[in-house]
């Protein structure tokens, strides 16, 4: 049988490569051939054949059609970029973070859509507040809201976490979070962003990078909680060195929600380990010390470089717990990660046979047989 060789655009090739964040060496390695043959592909010396192409796709994580292109399509971040890198506006977004972007907006829209059907006409909690209000005013509402104290009684800051989130689905804001995309190939980039905020005025949606360490989500949260408060949309890295008003807004708000400056100033005690007052306010506030560390600086506790080198190691311990320890059932995963209030609403329109299991699948990132399984876990 003769060879059939694909007739691509090479320039594509390259492209899809270095959108991929991937080597000559790492790519030829995925896929099986000789650093020369990828590269003499790429040079547009020989053509792959159509396996071969159809592999290169699959590996760079592009659509198969995108290879016959003329020239590379030009991907765009579907929501404002809020993120600083280092004290600057950050480069090209990945592919990672696009795609992430775009399949938590392809489930707002079904939420959306849903909720129209339902009657509901829009969350009267989007866009409360602008950058301008004043912070002691936004929190007092966001905690009216919530139904939510200024530190609560009990409890750890675990659990704290997980009573804010069905407290926040509960006024009618979608929480998703995930650190990988599909199932632990593609890992998401603390370094790149850390959340994101949608604020849509009938279905607001909050999304948590998971790849960062746990203690960190907590801000992340209610940061993205301000952003939908304030009715502007937008990825975040909830970065101490942001220069711009909304994020530094968000921010002030977060920290003084989670740790409100008065109360922190009665118990912050001046020591010779500033570690030493990490214990009782964790304690105190049910926070994480990851939080605590933020609002020490902030408040000019302590130094950038005591917090820097603090956080990098929660972060650094966190990692390799993660290698060493297994994680839960795909379903409990997915329970976790996809929030619950839009898992239960899809979940029961493809079981009454209102949206095509095939449908529900892909918004859950599900195969269709799994869905049954997935409503027990739901306890539909």
């Amino acid at each position: 049988m003769a060879t059939t060789y694909a007739r691509i655009n090479a320039d594509i090739l390259t492209w899809a490569r270095e959108r991929a964040q991937l080597s000559v060496s790492a790519l030829a390695s995925k896929l099986g051939v000789p650093n020369d043959k990828l590269d003499a592909w790429e040079r547009a010396e020989k053509p792959p054949t159509f396996k071969q192409a159809q592999d290169f796709a699959a590996k760079t994580h592009i659509p198969f059609g995108y290879l016959y292109l003329k020239q590379p399509p030009e991907e765009t971040l579907p929501l404002p970029d809020l993120r600083t890198v280092g004290g600057h506006h950050p480069n090209r977004p990945s592919s990672e973070l696009i795609e992430m972007a775009q399949i938590v907006l392809r489930r707002q829209e079904w939420y959306a859509e849903y909720l129209r059907d339902q009657g509901v006409e829009r969350n009267p909690y989007v866009g409360r507040f602008t950058a301008r209000s004043n912070i002691l005013d936004v929190v007092q509402n966001m905690r009216q809201v919530l139904g939510i104290p200024a530190h609560p009684e009990r409890g750890n800051w675990e659990d704290y976490w997980r009573l804010l989130i069905r407290k926040i689905e509960e006024a009618g804001i979608l929480v998703m979070r995930q650190g990988f995309i599909r199932h632990h190939s593609r890992p998401l980039s603390v370094q790149e962003f850390r959340g994101f905020a949608i604020s849509d005025p009938l279905a607001p949606v909050i999304f948590v990078n998971q790849a960062d360490a746990p203690a960190a989500r907590l801000f992340t949260l209610i940061h993205e909680l301000v952003h939908i408060w304030l009715g502007k949309s937008g990825v975040s890295d909830a970065s101490p060195d942001t220069h711009q008003r909304e994020e530094i807004f968000c921010n002030a708000v977060a920290a003084e929600f989670l740790v409100p400056e008065a109360e922190f100033d009665t118990h912050w005690q001046d020591a010779e380990d500033w570690k030493e007052n990490l214990p009782v306010l964790e304690a105190h506030f049910r926070v994480s010390t990851w939080v605590i560390a933020r609002r020490a600086l902030t408040l000019g506790k302590i130094s950038r470089d005591e917090y820097r080198n603090y956080v990098d190691d929660l972060q650094e311990r966190y990692r390799n717990r993660e290698r060493t320890q297994g994680g839960p059932t795909f379903y409990r995963t997915q329970r976790g990660q996809i929030s619950e209030t839009f898992s239960k609403a899809l979940v029961s329109e493809a079981l009454s046979g209102r949206v095509l299991l095939r449908d529900a699948g892909s918004l859950l990132n599900m195969k269709p047989h799994k869905i049954t399984n997935y409503a027990k876990e739901l306890g539909i």
